[in-house]
């Protein structure tokens, strides 16, 4: 079995307790100073990380929020672009419509004018005929004397009538 002298583990003791005291005065200083060193790096990495989570989800939000108000511009675009579309289609066919007035009344007064001139060139040529026609009758009837007076008699009774 084990046998452990009392001299031994008293020297190991003593030895043990030397070295903690030189490791406390001397080492653990510096081992502690350095620990909280890197508690603190760590802590600060943490912060900063966390930080900037909260950067990036702020420029997420504001990129959202830039993104949404661009959307917003581009319809409200769009919606003008419409509106002035349909405000110049409308003048277009206002226009087209007044025109097209224009057009029509000028071709019912021009149709007018010829139908005026042609009725007035007929009753021309009818009065024209009618006088032929009468001359041409009048002369036959009074190519002889006798009917020539026979003529004058019935104007002249129809003439006392009157």
């Amino acid at each position: 079995m084990l046998s452990v002298s009392i001299g031994t583990v008293v020297w190991s003791s003593i030895a043990f307790l030397i070295v903690l005291f030189l490791l406390a005065k001397l080492a653990w200083k510096p081992i502690l100073a350095s620990i909280r060193e890197r508690e603190d790096s760590i802590d600060d990495a943490l912060k900063s990380a966390s930080k900037a989570r909260e950067e990036m989800a702020n420029l997420t939000k504001s990129n959202e929020a830039l993104l949404n108000e661009a959307r917003a511009e581009r319809d409200g675009m769009l919606k003008d672009a419409r509106g002035t579309k349909d405000q110049i289609i409308s003048e277009a066919k206002d226009r087209a419509d007044v025109e097209y007035n224009k057009i029509l009344a000028s071709a019912k007064d021009a149709i007018r004018q010829e139908k005026s001139a042609a009725i007035a060139e007929i009753k021309e040529q009818v009065a024209t005929l009618s006088i032929e026609i009468a001359e041409r009758v009048i002369r036959e009837e009074l190519k002889s004397d006798e009917k020539q007076k026979q003529l004058i008699d019935k104007y002249l009774q129809e003439a006392k009538l009157n």
